[in-house]
């Protein structure tokens, strides 16, 4: 069902962008792809290896695919962000240096490229955002919010992904002059930016939502969870998650994506921060709690709804978790279950994939309120570091990133 949801979803959604959208987790942001026909039970070795494409660049970000071509992000000469387009056989058709990367703590890219109407929208790794032709890398705009708008920082650096909506390409600075700033997805022009209300910014993307005939951006700061209005940067409300995360470490280290269906938004972000659950209203103006659930910290890997009950991996500390499933609707926990370590989760065709962060472990999984029910696994031995980046499929492929290298197996039933 919540399949056929998505992808009704998708129908709705695609005029709001002229064409479908190519973005971090999927068409909607959701972490489910509306593939079909994928195999429900790999080889014992694994699927088969169709593709391994070394040298992408150092990063955790995420692979896209659009009209035939894949794009990568990734560190390269030691301090420049790069994006790398290439064939489905893997030849390089051209890559394009597009900002400096982010060289402190984990020195790796993280923005996923968000790609519309052939042009490709990136940040930097240190605050800048950017516009690309999408055939050849040619610069279309630039702009520097960071420094005009004074925004703050992480440790972490910037893990934001660029989100569109009709008229624009947002950023979300954090910091005391604003909240999330839009420029024209053509001209690069400042169209607006929202209130501030302190704070630094969050590692988490945001995401577009619809209620009632108002187009709502979800936008996350190290402080508060934003509804915006989309076309001119009114804020509609404000909720402080700040009061919630009481654990010591991790404070503002707000990661994961908002999760929005039928009227509630659930945000997640691991250290023992609980999972919380927001009604909005109907004129989407305001919103209130719901519940919260104290298992599903979800610390960066993102977390799947199917079937009124979500899925993902919990953290215990920065090296251990476990995944976990809990209802939608009461925010009681179904189960959590040991698995190697936390990870990043996505879905399709009905079931889920769980790519474990510390060894490279893949699972194919059963959803069910019962259980954690593997029912194919395989190991990534290609690659270093961490195995940070969330796995896509598209066309029947499965694209797991490791490090500097991407591999492209064939999942095709």
């Amino acid at each position: 069902m919540r399949i056929l949801i998505s992808c009704i979803l998708l129908i709705l959604i695609t005029p709001l962008f002229g064409q479908e959208i190519a973005q971090f987790r999927g068409p909607l942001r959701d972490g489910i792809y509306p593939e079909k026909g994928l195999l429900k039970k790999w080889p014992e070795a694994g699927p088969k290896l169709e593709l391994q494409i070394s040298g992408v660049g150092k990063g955790y970000s995420q692979p896209i695919v659009y009209k035939g071509v894949i794009y990568i992000t990734g560190i390269k000469q030691d301090t420049m962000d790069v994006i790398s387009a290439y064939d489905l056989k893997g030849k390089l058709l051209w890559e394009k240096t597009y900002a400096n990367a982010w060289i402190k703590s984990y020195a790796s890219t993280r923005c996923t490229p968000t790609i519309e109407n052939d042009r490709i929208y990136l940040i930097g790794g240190i605050g800048t955002i950017c516009c690309l032709d999408a055939k050849d890398g040619t610069l279309i705009w630039s702009q520097d919010p960071q420094n005009e708008f004074s925004g703050e920082y992480h440790m972490w650096g910037i893990a934001e992904s660029v989100l569109l909506t009709e008229q624009a390409a947002l950023y979300v600075t954090g910091g005391k002059k604003a909240s999330v700033v839009a420029y024209d997805k053509i001209t690069g022009k400042l169209r607006w930016n929202a209130k501030s209300f302190g704070g630094q910014r969050a590692y988490a993307s945001s995401i577009l939502i619809e209620r009632n005939n108002l187009k709502i951006v979800l936008a996350q700061t190290g402080n508060d969870l934003i509804g915006i209005n989309a076309f001119n940067g009114d804020v509609l409300w404000n909720f402080n998650v700040e009061p919630y995360q009481t654990f010591p470490n991790g404070k503002g280290v707000n990661t994961n994506d908002p999760l929005y269906f039928n009227g509630e938004i659930l945000i997640t972000s691991g250290y023992n921060h609980p999972a919380l659950m927001f009604s909005l209203a109907e004129d989407g103006k305001s919103v209130s709690l719901k519940w919260k659930n104290d298992t599903l910290d979800v610390h960066h890997g993102g977390v799947i709804l199917l079937d009124g009950n979500l899925y993902g991996s919990n953290w215990l500390n920065n090296s251990k978790g476990q995944w976990v499933s809990v209802n939608w609707q009461t925010g009681k926990t179904n189960w959590g279950k040991d698995w190697f370590t936390k990870g990043s989760i996505i879905a399709a065709d009905g079931l889920l994939y769980c790519y474990e962060e510390k060894g490279g472990n893949v699972a194919l999984i059963q959803p069910d309120v019962a259980d954690f029910k593997i029912i194919s696994t395989f190991k990534v031995e290609a690659g270093e570091g961490p195995y940070w980046a969330h796995p896509a499929i598209y066309d029947g492929m499965l694209y797991l990133r490791h490090g500097n290298i991407l591999l492209i197996y064939n999942i095709k039933a």
